[in-house]
Parts: C-alpha cells; structure tokens; sequence
C-alpha cells in the first residue's frame, strides 16, 4: 500500500491533488499529515520527501515527489488516472501540466485557504488573465469532450489538479462564468472533496506564514474554521 505525506488540508494545495486523485478512483493509501509550523518545514520534510516538501508517495522504499510526478507513477499501475482516449489524454496532461507550471498570479494572490471567506481589493491585471485562461480552458475541455469532468464523463488527474482551484472560487469569491462555476461546484461536491473540506475546517493549526497575506490581499468575511 501507497503511504501519502500530505501537509495541512487547510492550506495545502499540492497535497489536495494526489490525495483527491486516489481516493476519488478508489485506491487505497495511508495519510501521513505532516504540519507545516511556523518557520520553514523543509528539515522537518526531508524524513520523508528528498525535495523538503509535500506531497510525497512513498511505495516500498520509493520516494515519488512533486504532484504531477505522482500522477504519472500511479498512472503506470492503475488505470483511470488519465483518460482512455489519446486526445483526450493529451489535453488532459497539458491542462495539469499547465496549472502545475503556470497560473502564478492565481496561486500567489489566492492563496488556498478553504475554512475562510475573503473579498479581494482588487483584481489586477495579471490575475484577470489568469481567470481569463482559466476560463477558457474549462469551457474548451467541457465543450470538446462532453462533461461532466474537464476531459469526459470520469475525474480524472486533471480534474485533481484544478480541485485547489475550486476551492480558491469558493474562498475568494471570484467571477467566472456560469459553465466554469458549475464546473467547480461539481468538483466541491464530490465526496472525496467533501471529506477534505470537513476535515480542514477541523484543524486548529495557524502557521502565520499561511494567514498574514489574507490582510494584505483582501478583507476576511467569515471564518468557518474550528476556534483555537
């Protein structure tokens, strides 16, 4: 059996991919929750992740790192992590490659926070484009391979790739349109992600590294999290 070392499920991203991908397709693994504190975690991480950060897999004595790269291990011994078709398949990876590489402005003005609600200032330019290609992509996916998920009618890798960013509507409150909300509420609803949020509510850990930019980004509305 796979060991998964994920970080908080309030805050980490990168953790939510792996973790959403096998548990959505049913494949059985151990959560190792590692907490990032205040101050960096990378000596910490390093037990177990050669990179100092999370995600890591570990199969066997195997140390797979870096969320994409899980994808394509899990990929080699399971099936439906990436669609059957092979032009679904190619958009699906450029898609996941896309939001592992790209989306910077997205990712460093939203901040995945899920337990909270926040009103942005503003959106700035770069942001914009980023919710600009955003949309655009989710649409084109939707449109060309007939739903409900961005490559077809399962959830598939690139669908737990762009999960954070369903969160990150939520918490933000950010304007797309209707095709790619809908989109993103299917992704909240799905158990699995259900099972996420609930438990990221629940923690009480407040490394101030991840909830200063908060006050420097926008406005907190609501916090639904757990009191400390």
């Amino acid at each position: 059996m796979y060991d998964l070392y994920i970080a908080n499920k309030n805050y980490s991203s990168w953790s939510l991919r792996p973790w959403v991908l096998l548990t959505e397709l049913g494949i059985p693994f151990r959560e190792h929750v590692e907490v990032f504190g205040e101050g960096s975690s990378w000596e910490r991480f390093r037990r177990f992740s050669p990179s100092g950060k999370v995600p890591c897999l570990i199969d066997e004595g195997t140390a797979v790192w870096e969320s994409l790269s899980i994808a394509e291990y899990v990929a080699e011994r399971h099936e439906g992590v990436w669609p059957k078709d092979a032009q679904a398949r190619a958009w699906a990876r450029s898609a996941a490659a896309e939001m592992h590489a790209g989306f910077s402005a997205l990712r460093g003005g939203c901040p995945m926070n899920i337990g909270i609600r926040v009103r942005l200032r503003e959106i700035g330019a770069e942001l914009q484009r980023d919710l600009d290609r955003l949309r655009e992509l989710w649409n084109d996916g939707l449109s060309r391979f007939g739903g409900p998920f961005l490559a077809g009618n399962t959830f598939t890798a690139v669908d737990a790739f762009f999960t954070p960013v369903a969160f990150r509507i939520q918490t933000y409150g950010l304007a797309l349109d209707e095709v790619s909300l809908a989109y993103a509420a299917r992704l909240r609803e799905l158990p699995s992600v259900r099972r996420w949020y609930e438990s990221g509510l629940a923690e009480t850990w407040r490394p101030s590294a991840h909830e200063d930019g908060v006050g420097e980004n926008g406005i907190l509305v609501e916090d639904l999290r757990a009191k400390v």
